[in-house]
């Protein structure tokens, strides 16, 4: 499982020109499910993201979580996280999970990071999406965990 998580000041997701889910302060999250990934891949990725300190305290310093600001969360499901390009001219897919399994975990890795009463906002699962983000700072970090690595 591979989170590209991006700091924002704003995140809105688009399905048929209906807003379907909009944040203020918080992250945005573009979550892939690998073919191997597993729920505690995406319990352990919930918890890493909850609890991660990304926001400046008074002095500058980034050292508040989520939480502690107020933040929320903007998740969107995004297999192309799992595209191989090493032959051709059009990627690979299928290290990706199929849509069942990904669409599950993709759903039970959001209900684990509403385990930390955090407020997360969701797209369409295999809808074509608009995602527009305000990046803050910007702070883009990549997480990932495959087959309990």
């Amino acid at each position: 499982m591979k989170v590209v998580l991006q700091k924002v000041t704003s995140a809105k997701v688009t399905v048929d020109e209906k807003i379907v889910g909009k944040i203020e302060k918080g992250y945005c999250l573009l979550v892939g499910i690998h073919k191997n990934s597993t729920e505690e891949d995406a319990k352990f990725l919930a918890k890493k993201i909850a609890e991660a300190r990304l926001f400046e305290d008074k002095e500058g310093k980034i050292n508040l979580g989520l939480k502690e600001v107020g933040g929320e969360i903007l998740s969107i499901s995004q297999f192309t996280l799992y595209a191989d390009t090493k032959k051709g001219k059009r990627p690979s897919f299928t290290q990706a999970a199929n849509p069942d399994k990904a669409e599950e975990l993709y759903k039970k890795f959001n209900n684990y990071l509403r385990e930390y009463d955090i407020n997360v906002q969701e797209g369409i699962f295999q809808s074509y999406m608009e995602v527009s983000i305000v990046n803050d700072g910007p702070i883009t970090i990549l997480y990932e965990k495959i087959n309990n690595d």
